[in-house]
């Protein structure tokens, strides 16, 4: 699925029948729960309704670093029944549904996630119990975040792809960084605000030298599906 730039009065339809869909959807769901819409049209503050409490965000917060990685790469669809957990380490269970427009472009998600903490305390004394009785998990697991500011996501993004290259910034070499700022374009990191600036303060270069290194990855791809 490509995302793209939409017809404004097609997307803006989509997006504001499915903000009518956050409330009532958070009001059927059992337990503690939170609907998420996004209008990808709007990355990174995409936010545009939301019902439920449970990671703190608020209409106009930015997409998950998730959301924003899939958008980037051109690989935005539907996944249904990962797990994730908020920043007190609370479990949820979580769906998103990308909805397309006419011409098959990604323009919206819906995102939905249960607690399901409660349900984990149950199960882990079930099986204390009764040990035949337990089933492993069906669903996969995620290290998505939920940033409540642009700075939060900025800075989550950046400190991943840091960690990932396993060497201390003061001894990177320029293949190290390279390989930084492919993984920031990646995660879509250079979507954001002041992005290029934020880059370039923590490898210790300057402006010019991340737009090079971008030019030097050449134009990202895109994936359809």
């Amino acid at each position: 699925m490509i995302v793209g730039p939409q017809a404004p009065v097609e997307t803006n339809g989509v997006v504001a029948t499915l903000a009518q869909l956050a409330e009532p959807l958070a009001a059927i769901i059992p337990g503690d729960c939170e609907v998420v819409i996004h209008d990808l049209g709007r990355l990174p503050d995409s936010i545009v309704a939301i019902a439920g409490g449970l990671t703190g965000r608020t209409v106009g917060s930015p997409a998950t670093d998730m959301l924003l990685r899939a958008v980037a790469r051109g690989e935005a669809r539907t996944t249904l029944g990962y797990t994730s957990r908020t920043d007190d380490g609370r479990e949820l269970r979580s769906s998103t549904i990308v909805v397309s427009g006419a011409d098959g472009r990604a323009v919206a998600a819906l995102c939905i996630n249960a607690d399901v903490s409660a349900w984990r305390a149950v199960a882990s004394l079930v099986e204390t119990m009764l040990p035949a009785a337990s089933h492993e998990s069906g669903g996969t697991s995620s290290a998505e975040e939920y940033p409540r500011d642009v700075d939060s996501l900025a800075h989550g993004l950046l400190s991943r792809a840091l960690a990932d290259v396993e060497v201390p910034v003061e001894l990177m070499q320029k293949r190290h960084k390279l390989t930084v700022v492919q993984d920031l374009r990646d995660r879509g990191f250079f979507q954001l605000k002041e992005s290029v600036e934020t880059a370039a303060k923590a490898l210790a270069v300057s402006r010019f030298t991340i737009y090079n290194y971008l030019n030097e990855l050449g134009p990202e791809e895109s994936a359809g599906m």
